[in-house]
């Protein structure tokens, strides 16, 4: 808590008294996607650093916290998807990455019913099958680089977007022959089937798979100490997870997220929270984040999701915040 302490008295500083005149602060996050953020949400941890209260409000999809950002709903989208956070940028909407929110590569996948017996060896066989895809998310951009590498022309597929949690139920009920999502939605779906590839095949493609903290950029420009003070809050809890991993800290994460602590726990053993350092290091955030954003948009260019990429994400990416946690 020392970190906070230090930050809380510099902001009384720091912080622009229109900033704290803020009554409320909204923040985006998911259900079904445990993460330690969850646990200092529980303890109301946001609400005593910044000085405000603070809304938590649930969506299903990153595509749904860039509307809400632009409409000025919400001030923070937490792990928020790479991919719909590109589309929005892509188009022109005003927002910044934080930090990196959460890496992971098993919970996000595709999952083709059982009946069908297709697995990576056969995956040319999904041709002319339907396909639930939630469009513009990290779901979305996986499914394309992997029909990519499986030489599946994805004009051949019948493509229906559908949230994960929808595309689960359609793939149980046989509505669609393969489901794309993550979270709990994926959880339900290798129910009904198996993933094609695994997350270090996928890794091993150059299929990377991580979430960010994103904002309005002129919020984050007219607010940078309380931006601080929220990614503080975030970091400090991710820090004692990887520390403790305890079951107290567990059991809220699980309770806040709408999970039972098994399932919670299943999902977070394959998660992985970077440190602040790493997160400013060149693998994230200090330079690659930014060509893999640039990559992910000319694949969703290709693919006719998106008119345009930009010729360089670098000014999407705000560090001075996180810098400033560190």
């Amino acid at each position: 808590m020392k970190l906070l302490a230090k930050l809380a008295l510099s902001a009384a500083v720091l912080i622009p008294q229109a900033a704290l005149a803020n009554d409320e602060i909204t923040v985006g996050y998911f259900l079904e996607w445990p993460m330690p953020f969850l646990a200092a949400k529980a303890d109301g941890a946001y609400d005593e650093a910044l000085g405000a209260k603070v809304n938590w409000v649930s969506f299903d999809t990153g595509t749904a916290m860039s509307a809400a950002m632009a409409s000025g709903d919400v001030q923070f989208a937490i792990s928020q998807g790479v991919p719909p956070f590109v589309v929005a940028v892509s188009s022109g909407q005003p927002i910044q990455t934080l930090d990196v929110a959460v890496s992971y590569s098993e919970n996000d996948n595709c999952v083709v019913a059982t009946a069908l017996e297709i697995d990576k060896d056969s995956a040319g066989e999904l041709a002319g099958k339907k396909v639930a895809v939630p469009l513009g998310t990290a779901a979305h951009y996986g499914f394309l680089r992997q029909m990519e590498h499986f030489g599946v022309d994805v004009s051949s597929l019948s493509v229906v977007d559908m949230a994960p949690t929808d595309g689960a139920a359609a793939l149980g009920q046989g509505d669609v022959d393969m489901a794309c999502g993550y979270g709990g939605g994926l959880t339900r779906m290798k129910e009904y089937g198996n993933v094609l590839l695994t997350g270090a095949e996928k890794e091993a493609l150059g299929i990377l798979v991580f979430d960010v903290t994103s904002a309005p950029a002129d919020y984050v420009a007219e607010n940078a100490a309380l931006v601080t003070k929220f990614l503080a809050v975030t970091a400090e809890a991710n820090a004692e997870w990887n520390a403790n991993h305890s079951d107290e800290m567990l059991a809220k994460i699980a309770q806040e997220s709408g999970m039972d602590v098994a399932a919670a726990k299943a999902s977070l053993d394959g998660f992985t929270f970077p440190t602040v350092e790493e997160q400013l290091s060149e693998k994230w955030l200090g330079g690659n984040a930014a060509t893999f954003m640039k990559g992910v948009a000319d694949v969703f260019v290709e693919a006719g999701s998106i008119s345009s990429s930009l010729e360089s994400y670098e000014g999407s990416i705000a560090t001075g915040p996180l810098a400033a946690v560190q």
